[in-house]
């Protein structure tokens, strides 16, 4: 059973200093997942802040809060993103510009951003658009949906990403005040998610790549349509088993700080082996991916969410075929998938 040590979470504005020089603040999300947890660390003489917020007034405001009565008079002086997605590198260019900081970020992670960047504010292609037809969704739905405007599309008024970083790679060590952090790289919910470690500490600042209650969007995208994000995801799973101590206190981007890293990655791994068995019972027969979403989603699925789904379930197939145990044939405009 996961244990949480601590008993309460930070309100809009503050700080709670959850080990010594490493500081929990949380933020808000316009979404049904509703907060992300960012992380401030104390350095000798400014402060290196761990992913960012959603792009937006209201996040620049708390953090304009968090400026003026939690730094005890430093800068920030460094940016750490653990990854692409807009709620971890929203306010990057804000805090960046404020500070003049650097941004540290994977490789691929940094230009994945900035890619996402431009494409948010693209109307489709037939890239995506045959990626969606032939997942099952309809012409008419890509039509409504491209003139639907996301949480995580930015504003006219966004600072943008910086325009350069200093790159972290699996295996790297920052030293941060008296802290010395390992930099491990994971995959499958993007393609170079940078967890911290500290070895005194026994802590693992683990963004999205380890999560105590919800599971982490695994999917393929348009960009890369034959993907197998999925068996990377479940290879991280193991390379995190083996580089991290059970005692280690995990750092979590959502929900709240947890031990129990061993028994948590076992419920993941075992969450997708089970949809993935779920995909060969609907694929008895030629199915196309989006007839499989009920049987693997509870809950209603509509516009962004749909996506979403239809991503996931694709990286469950994708895996399967790499396995041999799924085969793939084009019908039309529609992509069929059979058990083997």
């Amino acid at each position: 059973m996961l244990e949480y040590p601590i008993q309460r979470v930070p309100a809009p504005g503050e700080t709670i200093e959850v080990a010594e020089g490493v500081f929990w603040l949380r933020m808000p999300l316009p979404m049904s997942l509703d907060h992300i947890n960012l992380y401030l660390l104390e350095g000798q003489t400014g402060w290196t802040v761990v992913d960012t917020g959603i792009r937006g007034a209201e996040t620049s405001a708390l953090w304009q809060t968090i400026f003026d009565h939690c730094l005890d008079g430093k800068p920030i002086d460094q940016i750490i993103c653990t990854h692409m997605h807009p709620d971890h590198t929203g306010q990057a260019g804000f805090i960046s510009e404020h500070f003049r900081a650097p941004l540290l970020m994977s490789y691929g992670e940094y230009y994945q951003a900035r890619m996402m960047n431009y494409s948010m504010q693209e109307k489709g292609s037939w890239h995506m658009s045959d990626f969606f037809l032939r997942g099952g969704i309809s012409q008419a739905l890509m039509d409504a949906m491209s003139e639907a405007r996301s949480n995580f599309a930015p504003e006219p008024d966004d600072l943008p990403m910086p325009r350069s970083y200093k790159r972290l790679k699996d295996g790297d060590q920052i030293t941060i005040g008296k802290t010395t952090w390992d930099i491990i790289v994971g995959s499958g919910h993007s393609p170079e998610h940078v967890c911290l470690y500290s070895r005194a500490q026994r802590l693992l600042l683990s963004g999205d790549q380890i999560l105590p209650i919800i599971t982490s969007n695994v999917s393929v995208h348009p960009t890369e349509p034959e993907a197998d994000p999925m068996t990377e995801w479940l290879a991280s799973h193991e390379k995190f088993r083996a580089l991290i101590p059970e005692e280690t206190l995990i750092l979590p981007a959502h929900n709240e700080p947890f031990y129990g890293v061993g028994e948590r990655l076992d419920e993941l791994t075992a969450h997708h082996e089970h949809r993935m068995d779920i995909v060969l019972e609907g694929c008895s027969q030629p199915t196309v991916a989006i007839d499989l979403l009920p049987a693997l989603f509870e809950r209603k699925l509509e516009n962004h969410t749909l996506f979403m789904a239809l991503g996931e379930a694709i990286a469950h197939i994708h895996c399967l075929m790499n396995r041999g145990q799924v085969s793939r044939a084009l019908d039309g405009q529609v992509y069929r998938y059979t058990t083997r």
